[in-house]
């Protein structure tokens, strides 16, 4: 298919900033009288730099990280930050396990993942179900821990600059930079649970980096590691093992195997490009996972037992980068490839076996392919008599989709789709443009508008203007402030319409019950992106070390995709009911955040941060977007004790968990299914030791005084006890380096 752009007001828009910057930067000042002067204020930050100064922002450094390794998945790091929980896409509870990164209450699906900047999109490799459901682990997994230098969590306005899937917030992986020595390390972690039918985890990683001859630099990394699943029996019950049946699933193993490399060439005093290539496989350990069969089966059990490889995921990435300083500022150009196999034995498509593995022998695969080409210019200089710095940009992405196996779902009597050998490829198209600008208004008050326009192939255009501003009101106390319109575009199982879930009649809307044949939900190619208008404002302290602020957000979220619930075929069908993905009309998030940092005496902090949800539902239905905390407190106390020496005390506290009133029919809920999950909390201790400068070992017990969660069921059924909270577990942790 052939795509023609046509110039649009913010391209015209673009070149006149261009031509104004240019020649703001080119042309001397004109002459004013010496009382006439005012104090120039010199802007040297670029608008992406101001934005991670926003009250929604939080970085994790890699010190951080080595303070409180995470067994696995850097996702249990994140989850200290404010505003950060993990759950699932939904509220149903499915794949209560697999949690991932969902920022102020907007759902994982409204989190964008990068590393370094680029996008990591694996996860929509994975059909979606009816509820929202994906049967992933998210993607955060896809670096070692011992390769991040920082990680910067984005939420709210600072995050909509960043397109399609940041209206909850961005999670940025910045890895480690090649320096100007050779310089390499060695980690092995391993963590031990208490309880025998928890996970335990071995990994090990390395990587090396430094010069190569004349301008040349490198890095290389590596990493394996193995977690093991939960017990098959970690959540049994009498009720729920009753005749034979399989308990709800406990956590999923994974086996991690990273390898990759950078090649970087200063080609010139302030020009840079760098060649990179990765190459990761994950592959399960089968845990008896499904999505909505209460019972289970006896393969679910087999395999489980038998610590069965059932899901393989293969991520491949290269990208080309250039970066580049000029008389006029400074430039970057990017080229990125990524693709994904994700393979893994076939799971029923429909009614009670829907998500759950029925043959150990078959296997499909799904594969993701996208492309990514982007670049900007930072120019500063004055506009309107303020000194400034403006970017302008272009984000061109396409993402290509091969699921045949998913469409082998029959479809009896559909207008206009075969009954069967559907098509499983689907594509689509992005291209964005952008302009931003960093405004020094006045010493104290820095102003950062921004605009993007976004085409989407199938989706038509879309605007996300924004504007974000700091105010010092003392050198101690600072007001900031955002607004912003973010965006995310219906993914390619959402817009397929040879897509189908099909429910045998179980699964039927309580209102269009079934008439014999069933229900079919379909893909839509008529939906609309979802929108939400990101508010936020802060206060912030900070003098001598000491630190605290308080931040108000709010979300205006519309369009957000859902499962319909009224027929397209009327109430006489009988060969089965037809619904499709639709836009629901409103949802809102709000909710509070605050930190607060203090230092006591030498080499001892403490540190603090809270979230408290005022809201989080959909208008339409009262239903909740996620399954979160009402809030979240995180608390550590941190003591270098001397060179060698150091102490980390950490706890988490967790409000109560409210469960969804409605059934994923729609129907009210009852019973056990409205249970609410009560508060707990989490406390673990840890001691480094650096026996040289190049050898530091770490020990720590995780969940000290063994507060265990177990999930009670597989589809709702028991209210918000959809996960397991693992009980206490030691580990310990060791880097050599030079």
């Amino acid at each position: 298919m052939t795509h023609t752009l046509q110039p649009t007001p913010l391209a015209t828009a673009l070149r006149v900033a261009f031509l104004t910057c240019a020649w703001a930067t080119s042309t001397a000042p004109a002459q004013v009288a010496p009382e006439q002067q005012l104090a120039e204020v010199q802007v040297t930050a670029t608008a992406e730099e101001e934005l991670k100064q926003a009250p929604g922002v939080s970085t994790i450094t890699a010190a951080d990280i080595e303070a409180r390794p995470p067994a696995n998945d850097l996702s249990e790091i994140i989850r200290t930050m404010p505003g950060v929980n993990l759950t699932g896409n939904s509220s149903t509870g499915q794949y209560g396990n697999n949690r991932q990164i969902d920022l102020r209450g907007m759902g994982p699906e409204n989190t964008l993942i990068l590393v370094d900047g680029k996008p990591v999109t694996s996860r929509n490799s994975v059909r979606m179900g009816r509820s929202g459901e994906r049967n992933s682990r998210g993607d955060t997994n896809w670096v070692p821990a011992e390769l991040v230098e920082r990680i910067e969590v984005l939420r709210g306005p600072a995050a909509a600059r960043y397109g399609s899937g940041a209206a909850g917030g961005v999670v940025n992986i910045i890895t480690k930079a090649p320096g100007d020595k050779l310089s390499g390390s060695v980690t092995a972690y391993a963590l031990a649970p208490e309880h025998g039918e928890e996970s335990s985890t071995k990994r090990l990683g390395f990587n090396l980096s430094g010069p190569l001859a004349g301008k040349f630099s490198f890095r290389v990394f590596g990493n394996v590691n193995k977690t093991d699943a939960d017990d098959l029996s970690i959540n049994a019950t009498p009720e729920n093992t009753a005749d034979g049946a399989i308990p709800p699933a406990g956590r999923e193993g994974v086996r991690n195997r990273d390898v990759g490399g950078l090649l970087r060439w200063d080609l010139a005093p302030g020009q840079v490009l760098e060649l990179e290539s990765g190459f990761s496989r994950q592959g399960n350990i089968y845990a008896g996972d499904r999505a909505v069969n209460a019972t289970g089966t006896p393969l679910l059990g087999e395999l489980a037992n038998a610590g069965a490889e059932t899901n393989v995921m293969i991520r491949r990435t290269a990208a080309l980068t250039h970066r580049g300083k000029w008389d006029f500022g400074t430039s970057k150009l990017s080229v990125q490839w990524e693709n994904t196999d994700n393979t893994r034995l076939n799971e029923g498509l429909a009614g009670g076996p829907e998500g759950s593995i029925s043959n150990a022998t078959s296997w499909s695969t799904s594969e993701l392919e996208n492309t990514i080409l982007n670049g900007e210019l930072n120019i500063p200089g004055k506009l309107f008599g303020l000194s400034q710095m403006m970017t302008v940009g272009f984000d061109v992405r396409q993402e290509k989709l091969d699921d045949p196996y998913s469409m082998t779902q029959t479809a009896t009597a559909i207008p206009g789709l075969a009954a069967t050998n559907r098509d499983g490829k689907a594509d689509a198209e992005t291209y964005a443009v952008y302009v931003e600008d960093n405004i020094g208004v006045t010493n104290d008050l820095m102003l950062t508008p921004g605009l993007r326009f976004d085409k989407h192939s199938q989706f038509g255009t879309n605007w996300s203007p924004s504007l974000n501003a700091s105010y010092s009101l003392t050198p101690t106390i600072t007001i900031k402030g955002g607004i912003a319109r973010a965006f995310k575009a219906p993914n390619l199982y959402q817009s397929n319409p040879n897509y189908l879930y099909y429910t045998r009649g179980n699964g039927c809307p309580v209102n269009n019950p079934n008439l014999g044949g069933g229900c079919y939900l379909r893909g839509n190619d008529n939906l609309e992106a979802e929108t939400s208008v990101n508010k936020e404002i802060g206060i912030g302290w900070s003098d001598a070390g000491h630190s605290a602020s308080v931040t108000y957000f709010h979300n205006d979220y519309r369009n957000k995709i859902v499962g319909g619930m009224d027929s397209l075929l009327g109430n006489t069908s009988a060969n089965g009911r037809l619904f499709q993905w639709e836009n629901a009309p409103k949802a809102v998030v709000q909710g509070v955040e605050g930190n607060v940092t203090i230092p006591f005496g030498r080499g001892v902090k403490f540190i603090n941060n809270l979230t408290y949800m005022i809201e989080n539902e959909n208008k339409t239905t009262g239903e909740p977007l996620s399954v979160i905390p009402e809030f979240t407190l995180n608390t550590s106390l941190d003591w270098q004790v001397n060179d060698k020496v150091s102490l980390l005390f950490t706890g988490t506290w967790y409000g109560k968990q409210e469960p969804r009133k409605l059934t994923t029919q729609g129907a009210a809920a009852t019973g056990d299914a409205l249970n609410t999950l009560d508060p707990y909390s989490v406390w673990g201790v840890s001691a480094g030791y650096a026996f040289t400068k190049n050898l530091r070992l770490r020990a720590g017990i995780n969940n000290l005084f063994d507060e265990r969660l177990f999930r009670e069921s597989t589809n709702g059924t028991s209210g918000a006890a959809s996960y397991n909270e693992a009980g206490r577990s030691l580990f310990v942790s060791l880097t050599s380096s030079f």
